[in-house]
């Protein structure tokens, strides 16, 4: 299990428009009732080296991007690495396979992606620190702006409805890989923080994703405003 790679992830919804729901009541859909828009990731092998950024779901078939994303899921193995992921995008992600009649076999036969108090599977940031929901768990923006990533949020996911109707999709993934790139660099502490790693393979670590979000016209808006210094330990 050490040596599986990281899968770093954020995913944006709507309502389904299919499915209805009382809003009145609930204020909020359940798992079930989110259609993904987008799936961000950021890929690091089991070292933490940075490999891969991307987005999931460029055809605009949420059945396609499911299929993708549990395709590679099951192929590598790797650990996913979430930020309220435990509660909200693995739920969903779950239940519209579900709907949609995908087999998700790795995530059921591996106990530790299920397993809450494991370090192996899926490390959920906003779980582990807050001792699994003993304290209060800020929200991502909130957390990444202590150890220098932007906190200011360009979208938020009220807004995600509205830009998928006027056809401002390209904004969503965007959007979404920012919060991927926050928890990126949210996880690299963290693994500073537990021991995995030290300062200078942090500084290793961070400076190689700094380079690799910086390069790529659909992320670096996320370092925008950023403490280099901080972030970067220098």
């Amino acid at each position: 299990m050490a040596d599986r790679s990281y899968l770093i992830l954020d995913i944006e919804t709507i309502p389904d428009p299919d499915l209805s729901w009382d809003a009145a009541r609930d204020g909020f859909p359940p798992p079930t009732h989110h259609r993904i828009v987008a799936i961000g990731v950021i890929w690091l092998d089991s070292s933490l080296n940075f490999l891969r950024m991307g987005v999931f779901g460029e055809s605009g078939s949420e059945t396609t991007m499911l299929e993708d994303f549990t395709r590679f899921v099951g192929r590598e193995h790797c650990h996913l690495v979430t930020y309220h992921g435990r509660t909200f995008d693995l739920p969903v992600l779950i239940n519209r396979c579900l709907r949609h009649g995908i087999p998700f076999r790795t995530y059921f036969t591996d106990r530790d992606y299920r397993y809450r108090y494991s370090d192996f599977g899926h490390v959920d940031l906003a779980d582990v620190l807050s001792e699994h929901g003993a304290s209060r768990s800020p929200k991502l923006e909130g957390v990444a702006s202590t150890i220098g990533v932007p906190g200011s949020r360009r979208l938020d996911g009220s807004m995600v409805a509205s830009l998928v109707a006027r056809g401002e999709i390209e904004r969503v993934r965007r959007g979404c890989i920012e919060d991927v790139v926050q928890t990126a660099f949210l996880f690299l502490r963290f693994e500073l923080l537990r021991g995995r790693i030290d300062r200078d393979g942090y500084r290793k670590h961070a400076g190689a994703l700094w380079d690799a979000v910086r390069a790529d016209e659909r992320a670096r808006d996320a370092l925008v405003d950023a403490d280099e210094a901080l972030l970067l330990l220098r």
